[in-house]
């Protein structure tokens, strides 16, 4: 049966860099952002496990945290919220430091935690801090170990795993984890053939990362390794990762997306707004408009069969109205 703690509705936070926020209240706008995602009805707030921005939102010397030591704060800023990463690149951590490290988040945070882990893909990070990149085929070698590594950890009083690359012997893991039965664990990514059915195999959810007109394609594929490992389509909760932009009304939200559109290079964005096919074609993974329009999207998406959506809000998630407005939007659409 699928978790009764399982995602729904939740918050990615990718973004460090505020509009005239300095360093030195840097975390205060981020716990506020996840205090109200909280409040307004996200079940989880995940932040991103990466060390350098992305490219898709900004430069790499923007502000990134350490995934793990923000959850840490983030926990006692929060009190129902799950906290994870979306996702950990299984490359940064030997597994069994990982295992300790979501444990000791649930402690804090009293059973709130979950792992979100995938494969790793970002190679300017891991060339530029010095962190072993393998080709694709050892790094899904490696996250099966990691899987089997930190489920271990999670649920054994002490463990023993031998894996292809990392193993544990006799290995404790004390103090144990709150949640009943360890951590959830969330594997990420789009891969049909490989990381699907390691997350049919090890995992509780499952992130798809893709476009949003792939999802029932994505899905089929998940539930042939399911049938194949026979384990029920109900054990694993399926989420999607998009970008909501929303406001009052539609216009003041296709505003927000023609400035997001016109940032990156497009000259006329207005037009392209006004033009379905298009729109959808140059932002295949975003929920925007009024909460009517969202919630329109969002039934969309449940008819594709996901459980649950993870949105992040690139365009003004340090804004708590627009925070606030997404989770209750989020909330009700799904209910």
């Amino acid at each position: 049966m699928t978790r009764p703690d399982a995602t729904r509705a939740a918050l990615q936070i990718p973004n460090f860099t505020y509009p005239g926020v300095e360093p030195g209240a840097l975390f205060e706008t981020v716990a506020t952002i996840a205090v109200t995602a909280e409040q307004s009805g996200f079940d989880t707030v995940f932040v991103m496990d990466h060390f350098f921005q992305l490219p898709l939102i900004g430069p790499p010397e923007l502000e990134m945290f350490d995934a793990y030591s923000l959850l840490g704060a983030l926990a006692a800023r929060t009190k129902t919220a799950r906290l994870g990463t979306l996702v950990t690149g299984v490359t940064y951590r030997n597994p069994a430091l990982l295992a300790k490290a979501v444990t000791a988040l649930d402690v804090i945070s009293q059973g709130r935690a979950l792992l979100g882990i995938g494969a790793a893909w970002y190679d300017v990070e891991h060339e530029a801090l010095g962190v072993a990149f393998p080709p694709l085929t050892e790094r899904y070698e490696y996250l099966e170990d990691a899987l089997r590594i930190c489920r271990a950890m999670f649920t054994e009083r002490q463990a023993t795993v031998v894996g292809r690359h990392h193993s544990v012997t006799g290995a404790w893991n004390s103090p144990a984890p709150i949640t009943p039965g360890g951590p959830p664990i969330l594997v990420g990514g789009s891969g049909e053939r490989k990381t699907f059915r390691l997350a049919a195999k090890y995992a509780d959810e499952l992130n798809i990362n893709a476009s949003f007109v792939d999802l029932p394609r994505k899905i089929e594929a998940l539930e042939r390794h399911l049938a194949d490992l026979g384990r029920d389509r109900a054990d694993i909760t399926v989420t999607c990762l998009g970008t909501i932009v929303i406001a009052p009304t539609h216009d003041e939200a296709a505003a927000k997306v023609a400035g997001l559109m016109r940032r990156r290079g497009l000259d006329d964005p207005e037009a392209a707004l006004r033009d379905p096919e298009l729109t959808a074609a140059l932002l295949p993974r975003f929920l925007w408009g009024d909460a009517d329009d969202v919630a329109e999207q969002v039934a969309v998406l449940r008819a594709a069969g996901l459980d649950g959506i993870v949105v992040n809000m690139i365009v003004d998630g340090h804004d708590p109205e627009s925070v606030a407005l997404a989770g209750h939007t989020l909330t009700n659409a799904l209910a």
